[in-house]
């Protein structure tokens, strides 16, 4: 069984990690859309997560089997996610974004639902499972960053040319992401049958309402929405703040892209590394440590990556700390903030709601963390990033792209100092809400 489940997992999220973290170097430096525009495709992620309670949730727990809505979901998603390759198009671009969304996004939720139903141990098992969506998302990162390396990164051409070519590359990601989805859809039909429960009221939804107007759930869900907005930050802006610096030349540079690719994504996948060691450690530390321990781990991780991020050039010149150093850091922090906010917050959720309404409980907190905090934050980041951004001049006039637009750079200090105070607000707000006790903390 155990083997079944790690195999959903590796597809479930080799089919996201292909092309979300290339989402916004793909349509700022090839579709040419503008800050503000890549923030509103961002948010259409989160509209599936807003609809997956009363659609997908209410569906799985009361009238069909979980594995059946799955394996339809993710081959219709597929098709869908082929044609984003190919459009050009704003409103054509996020009209298929937010309609995939609300196909794909439940499944995430949906999956942790079916693998807790066929679980006998809960701490000690799901964190052995649930490692390999990590190793689905670091297999095509890696794999997507060589792809772009060995076909759309051409020697010897400057840093500017190697981004608008592997641009180009990134509508490869859209393509690899829809044939696994098709495997993923098929596979579905295969797994153990996870039927609909009979519960109290008609409308999971409702009953699954009463039960998060306690704590800690009520504290959780309400702290997940600025949490959320500032994850949301790290996938917005971070594959191309790391693609810069890939592109420069020098001997560091060239060795990591060697191993891990261009476009940043592969770089990334260095937080999913340190994410498998920490889902590894979850099993050993969750019968010890509380899970506000755990959960105040996680915020403290979130501010601090936000801080590297945001000194790397402090830290360069005042300190002597290599900038690529400091990234890797930030980058491999994902893992505690992950591991230890996110993971840990499901398992609350799990713990915390009854039986027959556990598949919209996760639903609705994949409301919360994938979609109103996906939303918001998608949109703050896309004008956080306009307001971070200036106009690159010479000779005091701007300098103008192909089609006349003005070229601008981004103040990643500006930018990410933004997460990095709503992160402490956070940590601050968990550690006096969050209530204390044997399975709360």
């Amino acid at each position: 069984m155990g083997w079944r489940l790690s195999m959903m997992m590796f597809l479930q999220y080799a089919i996201w990690g292909a092309w979300l973290p290339l989402l916004y170097p793909f349509l700022k430096n090839y579709r040419h859309f503008s800050h503000g525009d890549i923030g509103w495709m961002f948010m259409a992620g989160g509209i599936g997560a807003i609809f997956g309670p009363f659609i997908a949730g209410q569906i799985a727990d009361r009238w069909f089997n979980t594995e059946k809505y799955l394996g339809l979901s993710h081959i219709v998603g597929a098709v869908l996610v082929w044609f984003m390759a190919d459009i050009s198009s704003f409103w054509g671009f996020l009209s298929i974004a937010v309609v995939y969304s609300m196909i794909y996004t439940p499944t995430m939720a949906l999956t942790n639902s079916l693998a807790f139903h066929h679980m006998p141990d809960r701490d000690r098992d799901f964190g052995k499972v649930r490692v390999w969506g990590t190793v689905g998302w670091i297999v095509v990162g890696i794999g997507i960053g060589q792809w772009l390396l060995l076909n759309y990164t051409p020697e010897g051409a400057d840093a500017a040319t190697k981004t608008a070519e592997q641009a180009i590359g990134m509508q490869d990601a859209f393509r690899l992401s829809a044939i696994l989805g098709v495997v993923m859809g098929l596979y579905c039909f295969s797994l153990p049958r996870t039927p609909p429960q009979k519960g109290e009221e008609e409308f999971a939804v409702a009953e699954t309402l009463k039960e998060v107007r306690r704590n800690p759930l009520l504290t959780l869900f309400l702290i997940a929405v600025p949490v959320s907005m500032i994850h949301q930050f790290y996938f917005v802006h971070t594959s191309e703040f790391l693609g810069a610096y890939q592109n420069q030349a020098g001997p560091t540079a060239e060795a990591i892209n060697s191993v891990l690719g261009v476009g940043g994504g592969g770089l990334m996948t260095i937080g999913q590394m340190t994410e498998i060691l920490v889902l590894a450690m979850i099993p050993l530390v969750a019968a010890k440590w509380s899970r506000k321990t755990l959960l105040l781990i996680g915020l403290c991780a979130y501010a601090l990556r936000m801080f590297l991020f945001s000194q790397v050039e402090w830290l360069h010149v005042d300190v002597g700390i290599p900038e690529l150093a400091t990234l890797i850091a930030g980058v491999g922090l994902h893992g505690l903030c992950f591991g230890c906010f996110i993971f840990v917050a499901f398992m609350v959720v799990d713990e915390e709601t009854t039986k027959d309404v556990k598949a919209t409980a996760q639903n609705l907190f994949n409301l919360v963390i994938v979609g109103i905090g996906i939303v918001a934050g998608s949109l703050v980041a896309g004008y956080v990033g306009e307001w971070a951004s200036h106009a690159v001049m010479e000779g005091g006039v701007a300098v103008l792209d192909e089609d006349g637009s003005p070229v601008t750079a981004m103040n990643w200090s500006q930018l990410f100092s933004v997460p990095m105070y709503a992160a402490l607000a956070c940590l601050v707000l968990m550690g006096l809400l969050y209530p204390r006790g044997k399975s709360a903390g």
